[in-house]
């Protein structure tokens, strides 16, 4: 069991599909590792072994050529999207007690293309915040230092990842909630294009700003689960459909960039030192591979204006929620309703014109560059006392989110970005490298991606024990 939870995702689906193993066999590897490890840091606290081992007894009915792309590998997902049948909170004390009724559409989805869901991950209160803790299920821990933060807000998928609690799993992503755990875990997290996976559609039919997405431990294992989720649902009318290509073959393609970007700051400063210096580093080992690395970034200085307007509107909706149960929502998560309901047609308009210009600006950089590459996070993982990073390199930052903003703007510009881990501080604490790339350019990415972590020869990291 201890052999089957350190093999790649790759390597247990191949497994599967040649009938080695079975779905099961995983399942009990799994719920063993859980409860040997996730005491010490609390990233997956609602389990559902016994609905994923009925899920997986159906799958195993069917011929071994036919149980899907992941063939009954198990996969959690983030509580802020629903399974039937399972206690749903949305990492708040409203819904503590809730059980979905029907599953989302990613859900289903990724169940039709052989998944087998069988935990809940542990996410901020309505995925507000780059710090993962709630008032229901509490702080998740990091795993290369339990005094610290995990990052979020898929900070529990992230950590079941690091410490061999999942293979792959599901996150989302707004203002860097893929990226940033994956930075703090050793890890790696993708956003994608906006479309590129469906889910249920809720209040606003026709969001790019949050999208959902994959993780996994190394680059391979990402591309194999991206491959299940993608693909066009008709309950989602942002999403594309399939052109057929194969993201696993593309991550596999060998293709190498021939001229990069790198940016310590993006332009939106402050940075740590310590990861400017680090994803600097990174970048400059490419050299020796051919690649041409030059010091650029494109204009992106609406950032935070931007990101402020768009974000807190996207809040606004929440004010039912405001009315009936302010006592029960996080400060954090009441600013940003109330800051919704007070944006103007005119700060909207404004917002949504940065955007367009940003959006212009990076498709026009993309003509000279094959990649751009910054940092993740400003910061490496911090003290889970705080409830979120205030200052950086001596500068003060105003409000919950501003610390957000490196991987906000990317965002914006709706590129897809992965985070893979690209070396440690001191403290041997992990720091990601944010790579990015031109609308709709998955393949490019994750191709592009493997070979950074192929230079870099930090592929094979997790899963690790819990560390003090």
């Amino acid at each position: 069991m201890t052999d089957l939870i350190r093999m790649t995702a790759t390597e247990v689906v191949q497994r599967l599909k040649t009938g080695d193993i079975t779905s099961l066999d995983c399942l009990d590897a799994l719920e063993r590792r859980v409860a040997a490890v996730d005491g010490a840091v609390n990233a997956l606290p609602t389990r559902c072994f016994d609905r994923a081992r009925r899920h997986a007894r159906t799958l195993m009915e069917r011929p071994l050529g036919e149980r899907g792309l992941l063939a009954g590998l198990p996969v959690p997902i983030k509580d802020l999207t629903d399974v039937g049948g399972v206690r749903s909170t949305q990492g708040s004390p409203i819904y503590r007690d809730r059980i979905a009724e029907n599953s989302d559409l990613l859900v289903t989805h990724l169940e039709g293309n052989g998944g087998v869901i069988y935990a809940m991950s542990n996410t901020p209160e309505f995925g507000a915040g780059a710090h993962t803790f709630n008032e229901v299920f509490g702080i998740t821990r990091n795993p290369w230092n339990t005094a610290l933060s995990a990052s979020g807000s898929s900070g529990g998928a992230a950590v079941a990842l690091a410490t061999g609690m999942a293979w792959v799993a599901h996150g989302s992503d707004l203002g860097g909630s893929l990226r940033n755990p994956a930075s703090f875990c050793g890890v790696v997290g993708m956003r994608p294009s906006p479309g590129r996976v469906a889910a249920t559609v809720f209040s606003k039919i026709d969001s790019t700003l949050g999208v959902e997405g994959p993780m996994a431990r190394n680059v391979e294992d990402l591309a194999l689960l991206f491959d299940a989720m993608v693909g066009e649902e008709p309950a989602d009318p942002l999403s594309l459909p399939s052109d057929g290509t194969s993201y696993l073959k593309a991550a596999r393609s060998g293709w190498k960039p021939k001229r990069v970007a790198v940016s310590r700051d993006l332009g939106l400063p402050p940075v740590d030192r310590r990861v400017a210096d680090l994803v600097m580093a990174a970048a400059r080992k490419l050299e020796a591979e051919g690649v041409i690395v030059e010091e650029a970034h494109p204009d992106l200085r609406e950032t935070r204006e931007c990101a402020q307007t768009l974000r807190a509107l996207s809040y606004a909706n929440m004010a039912p929620l405001l009315e009936k149960h302010r006592d029960l929502l996080k400060p954090e998560v009441v600013w940003n309703i109330e800051k919704g309901l007070k944006v103007t047609g005119a700060e909207i308009a404004r917002a949504e014109a940065q955007r367009g210009e940003m959006f212009r600006r990076m498709r026009a950089f993309f003509e000279t560059y094959d990649l751009l590459l910054c940092p993740t996070t400003i910061v490496p993982p911090f003290p889970v006392e705080q409830r979120y990073v205030a200052e950086c390199d001596g500068v003060t930052l105003e409000t919950y989110v501003d610390w957000l903003m490196i991987v906000h703007a990317i965002t914006l510009t709706a590129s897809p970005a992965i985070s893979i881990p690209c070396g440690f501080t001191a403290e041997h604490l992990p720091v990601g490298l944010q790579i990015v790339a031109p609308g709709r350019g998955e393949a490019k990415l994750l191709a592009g991606a493997r070979f950074i972590e192929q230079v870099l020869g930090l592929g094979v990291l997790t899963p690790i024990d819990p560390r003090t």
